[in-house]
């Protein structure tokens, strides 16, 4: 017979299924011929040398086949010559299943897979232990780079082999492996990133020769904003500028100088210098709301607060004032391509927390901006979660179409003039129990929400949320401020805070989110009680005599601070 592995593996009973099932004509041809498939190629002794593990099949005096995977490192099956292998039996579990089995039955089949190319080779032989003594075969089989203890030594006399078809095996990789297709990839992307990092090198350095310089089509909007401000540790330049609505634009930062950027958790915000019309540089933040998974680049969404003319004269003066110095009508002026800013490192004082717990996220008009990095990271970690998202109209909600693409049924919308509103009460009341809740909105919103919690019994410690701007006080008093420090009084008008008539008089103190969110402005109250607004003192904190400078306000005339 022609093939051995035919005269092998091919019983009456075998063939009879073959005839059976019509494909018996396709291998009449392996009866003809010379005996073949008994002595091993090049081709099969390239194809094992290659295999770090195989597949191995024993039969017990049960008659029951009992099969195997054996591994080491590659090649350590080896080709002694044409009609003979060898391998050296690494320590496992101490079952000697296989061992035992070779005792009573040599008998030996053998299956090596080549997942990536689907490619598999069955062998059958006649296999012997390696007498302890026989010291030259055992030092064949061994292998110096791998420190597994060698056991035993088995030799294998070949009696056949066939290559079979590649149907049905799934691709797989070892490390090794998918390190030799991705090294040339990352060579690529690492020249592409030098290049580009060049070309941004070469166009920030452009942009401090030329900052006096401004296009021909921007030069009455542009001429005299400067094209890098702020003196912070982190240069960013605006790569890239989207309208999201009509009144709300995304703002995309790359580095400066190609680097990756630091990485940001959801709830982070960037200090955004901004150049006001009066020349002043001030700062004002705003929430990161691209993924936090990349590292390439930070997107920020400013709503625009502009007053059209005809509409200026029916705020009050102080409220007019408010809105001029917001910033977003400068940036949504002033920002454009190219433009660097020297930030700051994001901060974050509206985390998400680490837990297992779900979560319920609500958001209303701009307050989307942290709460979906929030549900972009709940979606990587895999967690249950839902989205109530409200504004005026879907086409003033920013971001509502590409969430909806990228959170589906999570994503609950209502649009104002479609009659659509947010039943608070019903949310909170039918929310998974045990849900912590994340939201950003509108004062009314957020106080809403506060309220309706306190009416439910919701623990404060599951209500998280960060609001725009300070909650103004409508029934704010002016006082008079004593600095025992700087031994210095002022007064404190309605409309300003403690910490802008403390800055306006040259004195420096820390503070950062100016919201009452984050503490960096916390002083000790010498004498005089306090209207606290903030949102993160503890009761403990208050009965200490401590308070936050940016919202809270005296309680009576005079006020005495340890500054």
């Amino acid at each position: 017979m022609a093939h051995k592995y035919a005269q092998l593996a091919f019983t009456e009973t075998v063939r009879a299924m073959q005839q059976e099932q019509n494909s018996r004509a396709g291998y009449a041809r392996m009866d003809q011929g010379e005996d073949h498939n008994f002595l091993l190629s090049n081709v099969e002794a390239g194809f094992i040398a290659e295999r770090d593990s195989f597949y191995m099949a024993s039969v017990s005096e049960t008659h029951w086949p009992y099969v195997q995977h054996r591994g080491g490192p590659k090649g350590f099956l080896k080709v002694l010559d044409a009609s003979t292998i060898g391998f050296a039996d690494y320590k496992g579990n101490r079952q000697y299943v296989s061992a035992g089995n070779f005792r009573n039955n040599d008998r030996v089949a053998l299956i090596f897979v080549d997942y990536p190319n689907k490619r598999r080779l069955k062998l059958m032989g006649r296999i012997s232990l390696v007498a302890e003594d026989d010291w030259q075969t055992l030092a064949s089989l061994e292998d110096d780079n791998y420190r597994a203890k060698v056991e035993r030594g088995f030799i294998i006399k070949v009696e056949a082999f066939d290559w079979n078809c590649p149907q049905h095996i799934t691709p797989r990789y070892s490390e090794s492996e998918l390190e030799s297709l991705i090294v040339p990839l990352n060579n690529e992307l690492a020249e592409l990133k030098a290049q580009l990092k060049e070309k941004l090198k070469a166009q920030s350095e452009s942009q401090v020769r030329d900052q006096q310089k401004t296009s021909t089509s921007q030069v009455s909007a542009q001429s005299d904003y400067p094209q890098i401000s702020g003196e912070g540790e982190l240069p960013l330049v605006i790569s890239s500028i989207r309208q999201l609505t009509p009144r709300i634009r995304a703002i995309e930062f790359k580095h400066a100088n190609g680097d990756a950027l630091p990485p940001f958790e959801a709830g982070a915000h960037l200090a955004i210098p901004v150049v006001l019309n009066d020349g002043k540089l001030t700062h004002r933040h705003y929430s990161i709301c691209s993924n936090p998974n990349r590292s390439n680049s930070y997107e920020i969404a400013v709503l625009n607060e502009f007053i059209e003319p005809d509409k200026r004269n029916e705020l009050k003066e102080e409220n007019l004032e408010l809105v001029e110095q917001s910033g977003s009508a400068t940036i949504h002026q002033h920002f454009t391509l190219g433009l660097r800013l020297d930030c700051s490192l994001p901060g974050n004082y509206f985390p998400l927390e680490r837990s297992t717990a779900p979560v319920v996220l609500i958001a209303g008009g701009i307050g989307i901006t942290p709460i979906k990095a929030m549900a972009l990271t709940l979606i990587s970690q895999q967690r249950e979660f839902s989205l109530h998202y409200c504004g005026r109209s879907i086409d003033e909600m920013a971001f509502s179409d590409r969430l909806t693409r990228q959170i589906g049924d999570k994503l609950t919308l209502y649009a104002a003039d479609e009659g659509n509103k947010l039943n608070v009460k019903k949310l909170l009341s039918t929310a998974v129990r045990g849900a912590n809740f994340y939201f950003c909105g509108p004062k009314k919103l957020i106080d809403q929400i506060l309220s309706t919690a306190q009416e439910l019994g919701i623990a404060k410690s599951r209500l998280n949320f960060e609001r725009f701007a300070s909650n103004q006080d409508v029934t704010a008093q002016p006082f008079t401020l004593k600095l025992n420090r700087s031994q210095k009084q002022i007064t404190v008008s309605a409309q300003e805070s403690i910490l802008d008539a403390v800055l306006t008089q040259g004195i420096d103190v820390p503070y950062s989110c100016k919201t009452g969110a984050c503490r960096s402005c916390v002083v000790t109250v010498v004498k005089g009680d306090v209207i606290h607004k903030d949102e993160c003192l503890t009761e403990t904190d208050k009965s200490n005599k401590l308070m936050c400078l940016c919202v809270s306000r005296a309680a009576q005339d005079i006020l005495e601070l340890e500054l």
